[in-house]
């Protein structure tokens, strides 16, 4: 399995000014592509990335927030090309698809092979990935579930933006990596987590590997470097601050590196790109 981070901003002061970069991550094993939550600039960051759209097999919502869904029709266009290339999948929270301001376009609905909903324990396979709607979380009135993507090795756990509650260590038990959006350094009462949380989640859930993003501006202007050493330390798991670009491969042994970008300007080189429906996904290791 590997795991690519299009960015870590988190919070409205930095991901809507992109103080540090936004998009979400993908999850891909084997032939198999995930895209979960592509916020805003996901498309741009692909690009950027040498990574072709078209790989992606299934888009996932964790909730309807424009930090986490601003570019998913976009995303459903590049993937499809406008419906010219094999439909898209997408699995999001009911309140995503339905009512009155549903955040997938209806014109993009043509394109999709399978538009699913997201609840919690529902499960969500494409090819040698299954997705798992872990837990469903308290956050500012939407539909918001926490996920777990398994493959035949591993086991990714991410817990989306809320409310902490103590069943979040055991719902993420037995993950290999855990993925924790971490917006405040110090407690709130508001619908998102900070270090201490993290570090409770990560001391109870005990995975190889913990990885802190979605940074609002408290973590980012004291130091997300040092806000990961510090759960590392309150926790005893070891926990990295994700950035744009970084990558994690989690077999045979977990090893972490930053992706060469290869389209700064997030123009598309066709050579800089995996040919359409060849190469599932192409991740650029920096010299």
């Amino acid at each position: 399995m590997k795991i690519l981070f299009l960015g870590s901003a988190g919070g409205r002061r930095i991901t809507f000014r992109q103080h540090r970069a936004s998009g979400g991550f993908l999850v891909a094993s084997h032939d198999t592509c995930i895209h979960i939550d592509p916020g805003p600039g996901a498309l741009v960051r692909l690009i950027q990335a040498g990574v072709d759209p078209a790989c992606i097999d299934l888009i996932v919502l964790s909730h309807r927030h424009m930090d986490h869904c601003a570019d998913i029709n976009a995303v459903i266009e590049a993937r499809t090309m406008g419906g010219w290339l094999s439909k898209a999948a997408v699995a999001a929270p009911r309140d995503a698809i339905e009512g009155d301001d549903p955040v997938i376009f209806k014109y993009h609905r043509r394109h999709l092979e399978r538009l699913e909903v997201l609840g919690e324990g529902s499960t969500h396979e494409t090819g040698s990935l299954k997705v798992t709607a872990a837990l469903k979380h308290t956050h500012h009135g939407v539909e918001t579930y926490g996920i777990i993507v398994e493959s035949e090795k591993c086991r990714l756990g991410y817990i989306t933006d809320g409310r902490y509650t103590p069943e979040m260590g055991s719902a993420y038990s037995g993950c290999d990596i855990l993925i924790i959006n971490t917006t405040f350094r110090n407690p709130r009462d508001l619908d998102h987590l900070c270090l201490q949380d993290a570090a409770s989640i990560l001391k109870e859930a005990r995975p190889k590997l913990g990885v802190i993003t979605h940074f609002g501006a408290e973590i980012i202007y004291w130091g997300a470097k040092k806000a990961a050493e510090w759960v590392e330390e309150a926790s005893g798991v070891r926990t990295v601050a994700a950035r744009e670009f970084t990558q994690i491969e989690a077999a045979p042994c977990i090893t972490i590196s930053r992706v060469k970008m290869v389209n700064p300007l997030g123009i598309a080189y066709t050579e800089n790109l995996a040919p359409w429906g060849k190469t599932r996904i192409s991740l650029k290791r920096s010299s």
